[in-house]
C-alpha cells in the first residue's frame, strides 16, 4: 500500500512541476499565449492584406500577451493608420504599436 501512495505522490508531483512549466512570467509567454498570439498574428496579418487600399508587403506584425505590434514601410500616412485601424479590430487584440513609416 505504501508503494501506491509513493507512486501517487510522485505522479502528482510530476503533474505540478509539468503546469507550471507551461505557466507564463512577466518575460516569457506561456504555451496557451503563444498560440493564442500567433492566430492573433494571422488574423492581424489577414486582414491588412486582404484590405485592397493598402500595399501590405512591407507591413510586419508581431504579436506579445495581445499586444501587436505593427512595423515596417507605407507610401502614404493613410496606410498607416487604416493598418492600425484594422489591426484594432481584429479579436484578441489588448493594444497596438504603430512603428510603420512612410516611405
Amino acid at each position: 500500500m505504501k508503494i501506491a501512495q509513493r507512486l501517487a505522490t510522485m505522479l502528482f508531483a510530476a503533474s505540478l512541476l509539468a503546469v507550471a512549466g507551461c505557466a507564463s512570467t512577466q518575460t516569457k509567454e506561456g504555451t496557451g499565449e503563444y498560440v493564442d498570439d500567433t492566430v492573433i498574428t494571422a488574423k492581424v496579418k489577414a486582414s491588412i492584406f486582404n484590405e485592397p487600399t493598402i500595399k501590405a508587403s512591407e507591413i510586419n506584425v508581431e504579436t506579445y500577451k495581445g499586444v501587436v505590434q505593427l512595423s515596417g514601410f507605407v507610401a502614404q500616412p493613410g496606410d498607416a493608420l487604416k493598418a492600425v485601424e484594422i489591426a484594432r479590430g481584429v479579436k484578441g487584440v489588448t493594444s497596438v504599436k504603430n512603428d510603420v513609416r512612410v516611405k
